[in-house]
């Protein structure tokens, strides 16, 4: 039985963060970042947790939904800039919400842990191990970046995204995903290292490196295969698609992918230009965006993807 997303929430950030607001802190151009990525603005947390976002996130959908926290059987985060190491964010996430009769846990699959989530919410479902899961995708970018940086730190806002999904007769469609290893080291970053009174490493903090060139090669190559492979298992025509809604971190990515499947770019909303890439948040964001503008109507079929590090991805076929 599948399992039917049927509410969503977001949250960003209080301080939007302009290209020309970074023109004043490094040697970049907003004609520099916006020519490449189409990236105009960012939202940066100050007084925002990823935990915090998460909650806010969270209520949202829940409103949306029309369902109380206690309802949830099942909370997944899917984060790579949690708080804590432990507890997880959708542990903390649960206590605030109070979802007494939840499990709750994080997943790590970057910028398609979205995806990953719902994959893991309807496979629940299909075992009979919950009814109603409540999916976020939460990040605060904005703490692992170098901002000495120039073509990185640029790229990427902090915020989040929700979604109520709930066992129904339909609405998700179907769902590929995949991963590989062998080139994760396109987009890296370390965690705490090993000090202990055997081995003295110190307390050095790392940041994020990206290979931009070898991202954008997997994603223009992978993101097309992945939505045809699932346009396939489904037996859904291209066509018949609403919309398209992508993980944003690139306008070019984005518009790659519409031409290689032979479809409108107006079916491809974004919301890179006011966002940025939010990791796992981009897509529920955008989703929530895209829902909230009464842009969505029961029946409307949707595809959703997800592609970052690890390497990741994921696409799902979605019935409103």
């Amino acid at each position: 039985m599948p399992a039917r997303i049927i509410g969503t929430g977001s949250a960003l950030p209080k301080k939007a963060v302009s290209n020309g607001e970074l023109e004043k802190l490094m040697d970049t151009t907003d004609e520099w970042i916006r020519s490449r990525t189409g990236i105009e603005n960012r939202y940066i947390a100050v007084e925002e947790t990823t935990t915090s976002m998460a909650v806010e996130a969270a209520k949202r959908a829940l409103e949306n939904a029309g369902i109380g926290a206690e309802e949830l059987d099942l909370i997944i985060v899917g984060t790579i800039s949690a708080d804590m190491c432990f507890p997880s964010t959708a542990c903390q996430l649960q206590d605030a919400l109070s979802a007494v009769h939840a499990t709750a846990f994080d997943i790590n699959a970057a910028c398609a842990g979205f995806l990953f989530g719902l994959t893991i919410a309807e496979a629940y479902m299909r075992a009979g191990m919950a009814r109603t899961a409540l999916v976020v995708g939460a990040e605060t970018l904005s703490k692992m970046m170098d901002w000495n940086d120039r073509s990185t730190c640029v790229l990427f806002g902090d915020g989040a995204g929700a979604a109520v999904v709930r066992k129904d007769e339909i609405g998700i469609d179907g769902i590929v995903q995949g991963s590989d290893g062998a080139r994760g080291s396109a987009l890296v970053c370390e965690n705490r290292l090993v000090n202990n009174p055997f081995i003295q490493n110190g307390n050095r903090i790392d940041y994020a490196k990206m290979d931009g060139q070898a991202v954008y090669k997997f994603a223009v190559k992978t993101v097309p295969q992945t939505i045809t492979e699932v346009l396939e298992k489904t037996k859904t025509e291209a066509g018949q698609i609403k919309y398209f809604l992508l993980h944003q971190a690139n306008i070019r990515i984005i518009e790659s992918v519409a031409k290689k499947l032979n479809q409108p770019i107006e079916k491809f909303p974004t919301n890179l230009q006011e966002c940025g890439n939010i990791s796992a948040g981009s897509v529920p964001i955008l989703l929530d965006f895209v829902n909230r503008e009464g842009k969505l109507e029961r029946g409307d079929k949707i595809v959703l993807a997800g592609f970052g590090a690890g390497l990741t991805w994921g696409a799902a076929v979605v019935t409103w």
